[in-house]
């Protein structure tokens, strides 16, 4: 068949094509692996039936987080973990931000302390890593990378950090916690390379097995760079938490509307800290960085939704943090003469200063005002 004619088959049958190949696809297009952490809502998002494998549960994600159908999926606790990509290689455009992970990540309406950030809320921050296909055999077999988000250098990060899952016996006797939602303080053990010991606790919310019901073996292990607990309870009883964002460079860290949900492949290191140059990746894998657990909110765990690559969906913005999480620019802006709009550091135009944050003021089209409160 002549270029001429598939053409104008594919438009009777409703594909594009590009230069004779079917468009690239701004989405997910496969889930290659999936295993959660316990968490609660390991086994229920996605569901486990009776008779599920690691390979129908993987396909059970990639049918949520595909294509953009944005069917959530749970990490479990840390360490917990999806592995996917895209029809294509997402581009590394230098400056710009290049794909973004969707979460479900939100602020909070309302604050017992009045002195608190504001980006705060429900933010369970998980950990990206990224790959390139350089054996060229479509599988993500090769060297991962990491994207250094803003709590990459601190010392309050941990590295090659293990921390250990152990299946709850059968014979295990519950450890309720009297006037609150724990129904077992004692319910999956774990430990840690760094010598550390403690419980995921069951609460009345979720009472299904926290445990990945398709594995066989009684322990599980993920080894990983773990970040400090971001869970604070602001009401001093144990009755009100907010998990507070970090800067950048997480999933479901931030709302999928605010650039801090995209990335930077020009963010990738290696295992030594050392910035690396890629042209492109061809797989992503997210996994939960905390271990903590936030009262009546349970065990915090990553939930995905979707990826863009934003080359080929727009919001490949430029990208306007450094490695310190400190703002480098500030987009430019046309502003005319006897105007007043107002800026936040993003660059992006805002209607009040009611958040805490920096703002730009530009008045007449001459007069700059920077305002911290």
């Amino acid at each position: 068949m002549k270029l001429k004619e598939l053409l104008f088959v594919c438009a009777l049958s409703g594909l594009s094509v590009v230069a004779g190949h079917a468009q690239s696809s701004p989405y997910i297009s496969r889930v290659y692996d999936y295993m959660p952490a316990p968490g609660q809502f390991t086994n229920m998002l996605p569901e486990y039936e009776a008779g599920d494998t690691k390979a129908s549960m993987a396909k059970k994600a990639e049918d949520c987080i595909a294509n953009n159908n944005q069917v959530m999926i749970s990490l479990g606790g840390f360490g917990g973990y999806v592995v996917f990509g895209f029809d294509h290689r997402v581009n590394n455009v230098k400056g710009h931000y290049d794909f973004s992970v969707l979460g479900n990540a939100f602020y909070a309406n309302a604050n017992p302390n009045p002195n608190a950030s504001a980006e705060g809320g429900s933010s369970e921050p998980g950990i990206v890593m990224v790959s390139r296909d350089d054996n060229g055999n479509g599988v993500p077999d090769d060297k991962w990378y990491e994207i250094a988000g803003s709590e990459y250098y601190k010392n309050t990060t941990r590295h090659n950090y293990t921390l250990t899952y152990y299946r709850t016996p059968s014979n295990h006797v519950a450890t309720p916690v009297k006037g609150s939602a724990i129904i077992d303080d004692t319910y999956i053990e774990w430990s840690s390379s760094d010598g550390e010991h403690g419980y995921m606790p069951q609460n009345s919310f979720h009472r299904q097995n926290y445990y990945p019901l398709w594995i066989d073996n009684d322990e599980l292990s993920f080894t990983g760079t773990i970040l400090p607990n971001n869970a604070v309870d602001e009401s001093g009883k144990g009755t009100y938490y907010v998990l507070y964002c970090y800067g950048f460079g997480y999933a479901d860290n931030h709302p999928n509307a605010d650039n801090r949900s995209k990335f930077n492949i020009e963010w990738a290191v290696d295992e030594n800290g050392k910035h690396v140059n890629l042209d492109g990746i061809d797989f992503v894998k997210v996994y939960t960085g905390v271990n903590q657990h936030a009262g009546q909110l349970g065990d915090t765990s990553t939930e995905i939704l979707g990826a863009n690559d934003l080359h080929l969906l727009g919001g490949d913005d430029v990208d306007v943090y450094d490695r310190n999480d400190h703002p480098t620019r500030v987009q430019r802006v046309v502003v005319g003469n006897g105007n007043r709009q107002i800026y936040n550091i993003l660059g992006q135009k805002v209607e009040d200063m009611s958040r805490p944050g920096i703002y730009i003021i530009y008045e007449n089209g001459k007069t700059r005002k920077t305002i911290t409160h």
